[in-house]
């Protein structure tokens, strides 16, 4: 390999770490799987926090949610808070951006009247924006208008199914009405080709991100059709909704309000009232988002290849948080369960000495943390102290773990309340927000989950408490909390997540001390 040193970061969004072929999916990802045979496919990686906006935040800074706070998608991101952007830039990066990052501005710093603070967020700081799609999507709504003649008047109508029954209110066979050359997928492609383009000379850093399996949940032709809904796994749920909703009061909520709108471009109802047969239809067409978005990943690919710089090129493949898709009656990336958290991580290291590694599985705990130390290491950069993770790099040499490393996995939830607008699923209007229907207010709606192969420990704010066996429970259906035979296990895995709160407290001047020969600097 030359001197030159190039990063590929592929961010998808809302894709399951369970859904990869390499860890026995049935889904179909040939350019998946091939990076996969290259690298090092990461089998228990985890995001911190959901949705969007936490997840993303500690995707690029490094940093647990209790440290950067921002803590939903609106809620600002602290300005005094580095990351791989900035980073970046001091080995002499121009860091690149192709998609989103959901990043709500520090209003100390951003006047009140700028419109970012009209929609879920903008783009983080430090990026060179090649290919954002703009605050609401306009960027991409004009490209696909001035292309595509068949531009419905109002554009998310791109997303309505094509065929679809008039009486149709969720999950659909049908394709989208947009065809896949005009997909957001071939969007944001098109636009990551142009920057590798012009960046080929020099080293480049591109953070590639697709909306994809995102909802809405509908594939354009013939993605929709790539995968018969027989052929999905049932959704992982109790025998009715009201049983589901017994175990906790938050999953309560969720289960009574979350509506198919959010999911589907012509939803209506719950999300919990979806028959399995739905589901199944739903978690086909999801599985045709992604094969689309592999297609797409094999045209960059093909370039990397045809240029000569595939050998030159870390590449990263992960998400920024997963999918309930159906799981415990619910949708989205919400609550407490494995399906919102659990995320694909896949690293190709070019370099000779990573070849005894190649297409191995690591089945440690790895967390989304890890990722901006990774690259900062693959690029010869120091991780700055307030970064919460550790490189992946160590791994793969020979796929052996590293000395010292985690043995649980943490994340992290707050369900205060934001602007929703509109009325129910149910047609009620108004509904309870998630602070009056717990009874929690602004600092205390949140939760943190530590959790390891053989337990999990759900502990909230201002709620009771979830405790489960994963070996006797792997579906999570049956809180022990309150199982007296449990109360010792239970206070060791509490004790654990406190003393991983105070080592991970936020430290990034903890490290200075004043002396009498002056300022001191430690690790």
């Amino acid at each position: 390999m030359k001197s030159k040193k190039n990063v590929l970061l592929i961010v998808v969004d809302q894709w399951r770490g369970d859904t990869l072929p390499m860890l026995g999916h049935h889904i179909q990802l040939p350019n998946v799987s091939g990076l996969a045979d290259e690298g090092v496919t990461f089998a228990h990686h985890y995001t911190q926090a959901v949705p969007c906006g936490p997840g993303r935040a500690s995707l690029l800074t490094g940093m647990y949610m209790m440290n950067h706070r921002a803590a939903q998608n609106t809620i600002p991101l602290d300005a005094r808070h580095t990351n791989i952007a900035w980073e970046s830039r001091k080995g002499g990066y121009e860091p690149a951006l192709v998609g989103y990052t959901t990043t709500t501005p520090d209003p100390r710093y951003t006047d009140h009247k700028d419109p970012r603070f009209r929609v879920l967020g903008g783009e983080m700081d430090g990026w060179k924006l090649v290919g954002s799609w703009g605050l609401k999507m306009e960027s991409y709504f004009a490209w696909a208008s001035r292309n595509w003649s068949g531009m419905p008047a109002t554009p998310e109508d791109m997303w309505l199914p094509r065929d679809a029954a008039p009486d149709e209110i969720g999950a659909a066979a049908s394709p989208s009405v947009v065809p896949a050359e005009y997909s957001d997928s071939s969007f944001f492609t098109e636009k990551a080709l142009e920057y590798l383009h012009g960046a080929r000379h020099k080293p480049w850093f591109l953070h590639l991100g697709y909306y994809r399996p995102h909802p809405p949940f509908i594939a354009p032709e013939p993605w929709n059709a790539m995968y018969d809904p027989k052929d999905s796994p049932p959704p992982v749920r109790a025998d009715s909704a009201e049983e589901e909703a017994a175990q906790h009061p938050l999953l309560d909520y969720y289960v009574q309000t979350v509506g198919r709108e959010k999911f589907f471009r012509h939803g209506r109802g719950l999300a919990s009232s979806m028959s399995i047969d739905e589901v199944k239809q739903m978690r086909a067409t999801y599985y045709g988002l992604m094969s689309e978005v592999d297609a797409q990943l094999g045209r960059v690919f093909d370039f990397l290849k045809q240029t000569g710089q595939w050998d030159d090129t870390l590449i990263i493949f992960t998400s920024d948080h997963a999918e309930q898709l159906g799981d415990h009656y619910m949708l989205g990336k919400i609550g407490y369960f494995d399906q919102s958290y659990h995320i694909p991580m896949i690293i190709r290291d070019p370099r000779p000495e990573a070849d005894g590694s190649r297409g191995m599985i690591v089945r440690d705990f790895t967390e989304t943390i890890d990722t901006m130390p990774t690259i900062l290491e693959w690029m010869g950069l120091p991780v700055p102290r307030n970064c919460d993770g550790a490189s992946l790099l160590p791994f793969l040499p020979q796929g052996k773990t590293p000395e010292g490393w985690r043995t649980e996995v943490h994340y992290e939830f707050d369900f205060r309340n934001l602007f929703f607008g509109g009325k129910s699923p149910t047609g009620a209007d108004p509904y309870p927000l998630p602070e009056e229907h717990m009874g929690t207010g602004l600092d205390d709606s949140s939760l943190a989950v530590i959790q390891d192969h053989d337990y999990k420990y759900v502990h909230f704010t201002n709620a009771p408490p979830l405790f489960f066996d994963l070996n006797a429970d792997p579906a999570q259906l049956s809180n022990l909390a309150g199982d007296p035979a449990y109360q010792p296990v239970m206070l060791r895995y509490a004790q654990k997540m406190l003393s991983w709160r105070m080592r991970y407290m936020e430290r990034t001047l903890t490290g200075y001390a004043a002396t009498p020969e002056g300022l001191l600097k430690r690790a």
